[in-house]
Parts: C-alpha cells; structure tokens; sequence
C-alpha cells in the first residue's frame, strides 16, 4: 500500500474516474444495441453523441469512434 498521501489520493482519483468511464462506455454500448434493435433517427443522433464524447474524453480511441459512427450510419441508411 502506498504511503504518501499523494499517491493514496491518486489511488482514490484513479478508482472515481475507472468506475466513471466504465459506466459511460456502457451505456453507450447499451444504446448501441437499442438503436439495433429500433433503428430511429432520434437515438442515431444520441448514439453518436455519446460516442463523440467517449472518444473525446479518450475513453475510446478516435478511430474505434469512427468505426462504430460508420457501422451505425450504414445502418440507418440501408433501413
């Protein structure tokens, strides 16, 4: 265990935003999935702004963001 309380507080830090971002790309994934199921142009534009955001926060990586916005347009354009 660390003894500086710098570290502890990093520990802390570290264990908020790990259980932050794992809640955030989970329910982006969840919408993912419901706009699969239902395919609306309302929740296409709230899917893609949650991926926006998750690259943004680099929570995913800029090109995963792209290919998830790509197989999601697809989808709405050939339905």
């Amino acid at each position: 265990m660390a003894n500086h309380l710098s570290s502890l507080k990093r520990i802390r830090q570290n264990y908020v935003r790990r259980l932050r971002n794992k809640y955030l790309y989970k329910s982006t994934k969840t919408a993912i999935k419901k706009f699969f199921l239902d395919q609306n142009k309302k929740q296409y534009s709230i899917v893609i702004s949650m991926i926006d955001k998750l690259a943004k926060k680099n929570i995913i990586h800029a090109n995963k963001a792209a290919r998830l916005k790509k197989k999601l347009s697809k989808k709405i354009i050939f339905n």
